[in-house]
């Protein structure tokens, strides 16, 4: 082999041997981002979860903190009694505001949102059929209002409206019970909705508070 063929096979050999090297490397390289970008993802997805079991345990626990609160009196709420139940086509002079009961209408007032006031008399028949009605001065604000609706996505027997003239910001019926507060985040509406929704002190128990009358927001 002439010096000539020797020094291009050599060159050859050398290049090949480089491109071989520069493979191992990418390939190696390669393998190495795969890794760190494996192991992120995997504490990516640990760190969700131990988040996600967190959320999942600390509801859990206000789920059961409320659920014991509904097995207990609760602080502030008022009972009525004697109040009728005859179905009436005129307006009735409730003596609470807003009514916790009495004479009403034939129709109820489909449970769910409502911007207007609705009109006593269906939303007590309503409250016959077993709903909670959160009724808020209309000067309450918008963040609270939107608390107090989200109520209302979270149950369809859960009634909620402005109402001119209430003796507090917000307050919860029931057939025969009323709740006053002063704010919407108090802990004590989401325990009255536990203990009263559909609750024992329900007239007309599985009577829907659907097919009625209003057209919920």
């Amino acid at each position: 082999m002439s010096n000539r063929k020797a020094e291009t096979a050599e060159r050859k050999a050398r290049i090949a041997a480089m491109q071989a090297a520069q493979r191992k490397a990418e390939r190696r390289r390669t393998t190495i981002i795969a890794a760190v970008v494996g192991v992120i993802v995997l504490a990516l997805v640990a760190v969700t979860l131990v988040i996600v079991l967190g959320q999942e345990s600390e509801n859990n626990a206000q789920e059961d903190a409320i659920e014991r609160a509904a097995q207990q009196d609760i602080e502030g709420v008022e009972e009525f009694e004697g109040l009728g139940n005859s179905h009436v086509s005129t307006t009735v002079e409730y003596e609470q505001v807003p009514p916790v009961g009495g004479d009403h209408n034939a129709v109820w007032q489909n449970c769910g949102v409502y911007g207007e006031p609705v009109a006593d008399e269906n939303a007590v028949h309503s409250l016959e059929h077993g709903a909670v009605w959160i009724t808020y001065d209309p000067t309450l604000p918008a963040d609270q209002v939107e608390a107090l609706e989200a109520k209302a996505a979270s149950n369809n027997y859960v009634l909620v409206s402005p109402y001119e003239g209430v003796p507090t910001p917000v307050v919860a019926s029931a057939w025969g019970l009323q709740l006053q507060l002063d704010d919407a985040a108090d802990e004590r509406l989401d325990v009255f909705l536990r203990k009263y929704v559909r609750g024992d002190q329900t007239p007309e128990p599985g009577a829907a508070c659907s097919g009625g009358t209003g057209t919920p927001e």
